[in-house]
């Protein structure tokens, strides 16, 4: 009966004693998630303050969260009473294994870093890659998110980013469009020129320098090709673009010259 009373005063003990380790690590995970919670909010609005690029600001808020996490987690678990020279161990093999298994992960964190470092794209530029046309609106560690013109969100692996053919249509401040009218071979060529390039000189958003270019490109099979090169503010271009197309159909309408389209004669014959 001794030994028994024995044995529960000192499981007893030790349950306290282990209670208070862990209440106090809970405690102390509480409050540290907190606190990283808060530096991460502070960090934030400092590099916004200073003007640092968005898509770094992004990827070290990313990254910084992290790390400072799975410190409090090992500061935690040191708190419980746990040999950190095993949990070392063990947490190094376990991440050889888990490293193995997601080295393709490993390769979106590898392209997310050169991504920031050279800068192939940031947060705002317009972009086609991998197949997908739209908007960068967030780089992440592992991927970056693009979102479509019909505003579809897209996420697409860093690695692939990195290593693949990238079109980035926002680098450039300034960007020429070509656009090709025909008109029929009874037209008189000389005034379809002197249309389009009074539609150019009325039209502020197309640049006089680099000068303009209008010339005839092409004696097609049904048409005279008058071929358009104009350069316009990126900002502008494809409202520019979509524009003049129109003005050049109601100057042509309104001036009598013809938009040749193709037409096909069906002949009939009625067998005896």
């Amino acid at each position: 009966m001794e030994n028994f009373d024995f044995n529960l005063e000192s499981l007893t003990a030790m349950a306290i004693a282990y209670g208070l380790k862990l209440l106090l690590a809970i405690i102390t995970l509480i409050i540290g998630l907190w606190v990283i919670k808060i530096i991460m909010r502070t960090l934030g609005k400092t590099m916004e303050r200073r003007n640092i690029d968005a898509t770094l600001r992004q990827f070290v808020h990313s990254v910084l969260g992290i790390l400072l996490k799975i410190m409090l987690i090992i500061s935690v678990i040191s708190m419980v009473g746990i040999e950190m020279t095993s949990f070392v161990a063990i947490l190094a093999a376990a991440g050889l294994a888990v490293g193995m298994a997601l080295s393709g992960t490993l390769q979106n964190f590898a392209g997310g870093v050169i991504i920031v470092l050279f800068k192939p794209f940031k947060i705002g530029d317009f972009i086609t890659a991998q197949g997908f046309t739209g908007t960068v609106h967030e780089i992440q560690i592992f991927n970056t998110i693009i979102k479509t013109l019909d505003n579809v969100t897209v996420i697409v692996p860093n690695g692939a980013l990195s290593t693949n053919p990238i079109t980035n249509f926002s680098v450039e401040p300034q960007r020429r469009t070509e656009m090709v009218f025909g008109i029929g071979y009874g037209d008189d060529m000389d005034k379809a020129r002197e249309i389009i390039k009074a539609l150019i000189a009325a039209d502020a958003r197309i640049l006089q320098d680099p000068e303009p270019f209008v010339a005839v490109t092409e004696l097609a099979d049904s048409s005279v090709n008058i071929t358009v090169r104009l350069w316009a503010e990126s900002s502008n271009l494809w409202g520019m673009r979509f524009d003049f197309i129109e003005n050049v159909k109601k100057a042509f309408d309104r001036e009598g010259i013809s938009i040749p389209f193709p037409q096909r004669d069906v002949h009939v014959y009625q067998a005896k």
